[in-house]
Order: structure tokens, then C-alpha cells, then sequence
């Protein structure tokens, strides 16, 4: 899922950026309403997170910008507290709204309920448990490594897109990981002894996408 954060406090993104590339989000951030535009436009973005009080655009603007197109759900940060200010959020098209200061977990959770990603996700034969971090196959738990299962969340909530090497190695290995790109390889191959060689489709010089049987 990409995850689109502008908010003018370079700390708040910071923070949310943590928590979301831990669940397998792959985040942009913009620090004002011109520069989370343009990331929008030249990105897939799922969802986008708007601090209402941006410089050069708002979040209202930007909002209303994006829904024009119909591509993203969209959340509105506020530090107002006024129920009108509510109002004018959702009038503005967002889909959500949360006032300032706020637990980022209850940020997390909101966002995952707008995407609809439940605590399971199925791709043919295979279930991925975000919860239990299990992988079953025909419903048997094929016995993943911690490793594995991280390869596979990221991969499975990116369902349908090309994943690169140093995007797996950030999310899995961490940002401070200097090791072998072809690390991943190797985890892929172990993992697709386990699950089967069909899902994890290779696009040389350029990474994998896990893709559905039936696709």
C-alpha cells in the first residue's frame, strides 16, 4: 500500500513513517500542500494523510484536489477542535478525521480500516495472518521464519506491484542494513519452497510481485 504523509512538522513525519513502514506501508512524505500534490500525481497513492494547516496548499485544498480524482482515501489531520471544522472536512471530501495530538496507533488503525485490510489476506492457496504472523497454505502453517513472514506481508499488502530489493531490504532488514541486495533472493527462493513457485512472480532488473494464481 503507498502512503502519502504531508504534514509541516518534520518530527510528526518522521514518527508516523516509523510506524507505517513497520506494517509494510511504503510512505512519501511532503511538508507542504504543493509538494504532497505532486507526489500524488506522480505516484500510486492509497492513502493520503493531510495536516489541515499546510503552507502553500492546505489540506483542504489538497484534499479536495485529490478527490477530484477519485484515486485515494484521504484523512484530515486537524489541531482545531471545533465540530464545524469537522463538518468541513468531510464536506471537503475526506474520508476520515482526527484531532491533534493523537496516539499514532489510533492513526494506524483508522488508516488500515479506510483500505479495508483485514487482520487475513488470501491470495489463492495461501493466507497471510498478520496478527498470528503465519503463512498457511491449503490451511496448513508452512512454518515460516520471522524473516519469511516479513517478506511475505510486504509483498502481500503490495499485492499487484513490483516490490524492488532495496524496498524489501528497508522494510525487512531496516533502513541501516548494508548487506547484499541478493539477500533477498535467497529468502525469496526458501520462501517459495514453502509456499510454491507460482505467487512470487521475478521481473528481472526490477524486482517481484505477488500475484494471484487465477491472474
Amino acid at each position: 500500500m503507498n502512503l502519502l504523509l504531508a504534514d509541516d512538522e518534520l518530527l510528526m513525519l518522521q514518527i508516523l513513517k516509523a510506524y507505517f513502514a513497520k506494517e509494510g506501508f511504503q510512505t512519501f512524505l511532503a511538508q507542504d500542500g504543493e509538494e504532497a500534490l505532486d507526489l500524488f500525481y506522480n505516484h500510486k497513492i492509497d492513502l493520503a494523510i493531510l495536516d489541515w494547516m499546510m503552507p502553500k496548499r492546505s489540506g483542504i485544498e489538497v484534499c479536495q484536489e485529490i478527490k477530484k480524482t477519485g484515486r485515494a482515501k484521504v484523512l484530515l489531520l486537524t489541531a482545531k477542535g471545533d465540530t464545524n471544522d469537522e463538518f468541513l472536512a468531510l464536506q471537503s471530501g475526506a474520508d476520515d478525521y482526527l484531532r491533534k495530538p493523537f496516539d499514532p496507533r489510533i492513526l494506524l488503525l483508522r488508516a488500515q480500516k479506510l483500505l479495508q485490510i483485514a487482520s487475513k489476506i488470501t491470495i489463492g492457496e495461501l493466507t497471510v495472518d498478520l496478527e498470528g504472523q503465519k503463512i498457511y497454505r491449503c490451511g496448513k502453517d508452512v512454518k515460516a521464519t520471522h524473516k519469511e513472514f516479513e517478506l511475505m506481508k510486504y509483498l502481500a499488502l503490495n499485492k499487484g506491484q513490483i516490490v524492488t530489493r532495496k524496498m524489501l531490504l528497508d522494510q525487512v532488514w531496516g533502513f541501516d542494513y548494508f548487506g547484499e541486495e541478493r539477500t533477498v533472493d535467497t529468502h525469496i527462493r526458501r520462501l517459495r519452497e514453502k509456499i510454491g513457485e507460482q505467487p512470487i512472480k521475478t521481473y528481472r532488473g526490477m524486482g517481484y510481485c505477488l500475484e494471484a494464481e487465477d491472474e
